[in-house]
């Protein structure tokens, strides 16, 4: 055996013990979840849930609750399992990203587990804050893939939810401020954006507005404006919508 295919089964192997050991991580963390769903459900009969009071990350007040009722206790052990799940889908998240390409299947359920402990974590504070949510274009349409049904679900988490919402729906997003390469979305983009520019020059503003490319930093722009001005409990800002937000947040106060 050479040592150049020594190295490449080296790595092989490398590859394989680092996938298993991410698929025995995901499935603890599922296990994990489970244990803590199945607390929630006692914390519920036992009607220990108001325990730690109105107050929220606080208990009672406190970090550390010091003289803790059976109630108070039961509630807070129930935040910190909680607040360790969400840290743990925050990792596999990472892992998972790390370890898989882009658009594998297990990076968008990675994704779509983080968005869900997310909504739930911010429904479960009891202070309404306003969930932001990036979703895609056409996702309040009939999904066409794996990627547009979790888009279009999780959306739908997020309207049911109770909570003041602010739905984003970008086409693509371009620029060098996205730090995910995309060679194949970068290249879509580009010739998108010069066939709609040129459509634009000849009027077609509107279709220009609605499927142009926005960059990383217009994105931002027109999540910040939007949270800022908007007095609708629920928003859903199509790609016409954020390009007007993006401008207005960068011109002169």
């Amino acid at each position: 055996m050479s040592v150049a295919e020594g190295r490449a089964r080296s790595s092989r192997q490398d590859t394989i013990q680092s996938v298993t050991r991410l698929a025995l991580y995901a499935w603890t963390v599922l296990a994990y979840n489970l244990g803590v769903i199945l607390w929630g459900a006692y914390v519920r009969a036992t009607g220990s849930g108001a325990g730690c009071g109105s107050h929220w990350p606080l208990c009672d007040g406190q970090l550390v609750p010091t003289t803790p009722s059976v109630a108070m206790l039961i509630e807070y052990s129930h935040r910190v399992t909680s607040g360790l799940a969400l840290i743990s889908v925050v990792v596999l998240l990472w892992w998972t990203r790390r370890e898989r390409p882009a658009g594998h299947a297990a990076r968008r359920a990675a994704g779509w587990t983080v968005d869900f402990m997310l909504l739930e974590a911010a429904v479960a504070c009891g202070s309404r804050p306003r969930f932001v949510y990036l979703s895609a274009l056409g996702a309040d349409r009939r999904p066409v893939n794996a990627y547009m049904a979790v888009r279009t679900r999780v959306e739908a988490a997020v309207e049911g939810s109770a909570l003041p919402y602010l739905i984003a729906r970008p086409g693509f997003i371009s620029g060098d401020d996205r730090y995910e390469p995309r060679t194949a979305e970068r290249v879509a983009a580009r010739i998108g954006d010069g066939l709609l520019g040129g459509l634009a020059r000849l009027g077609a503003t509107r279709l220009h507005d609605r499927y142009a490319s926005l960059t990383g930093s217009q994105l931002g722009a027109a999540l910040v404006e939007l949270v800022d001005t908007s007095t609708d409990e629920a928003v859903i800002a199509e790609p016409e919508t954020l390009r007007a937000h993006a401008i207005v947040r960068a011109s002169p106060r």
